[in-house]
């Protein structure tokens, strides 16, 4: 996520982060963000109607959505203020996530420091892998 950043405050989302500047995760999600006392960080949501499938689990769309912007989230300090777009995305279906789950993933840069970075993490709803992915960011632009 980028641009402006709402502190939230109230909910259960109170002490997360949301940016404000991207209709589509705002539509998608909206994705709440939030940095961890050893620096990792995870990025946030819960499951809604809007985000089943017709057989009530999550679309594997809106997984792989999910998983396209926490690779941002993930390589926030490798793209070091700068934007990225995304080179690569694969993800493997592990569990079906029903409506009403938090839905949460976090990872790990394998691979940074130029202007690729590498990428792969894990979706869990309610605390149950649910998607694993890996992905490649490059970085575009200058730094902000």
């Amino acid at each position: 996520m980028s641009g402006p950043r709402l502190q939230i405050t109230e909910g259960e989302f109170a002490g997360w982060e949301r940016s404000d500047s991207d209709d589509f995760e705002r539509y998608s999600g909206p994705y709440y963000e939030r940095a961890e006392a050893d620096g990792r960080r995870r990025i946030a949501f819960r499951a809604e109607a809007r985000h089943m499938n017709g057989h009530g689990v999550m679309h594997g769309g809106c997984l792989m959505t999910f998983a396209d912007a926490a690779l941002f989230t993930i390589s926030h300090d490798a793209r070091a203020g700068q934007r990225g777009v995304t080179l690569q995305l694969a993800g493997d279906f592990l569990e079906p996530v029903p409506e009403g789950a938090w839905v949460e993933a976090t990872g790990e840069v394998v691979r940074g420091g130029g202007k690729t970075i590498f990428v792969r993490g894990m979706v869990t709803a309610d605390g149950t892998a649910a998607l694993s992915f890996n992905g490649i960011v490059r970085k575009i632009g200058d730094p902000r």
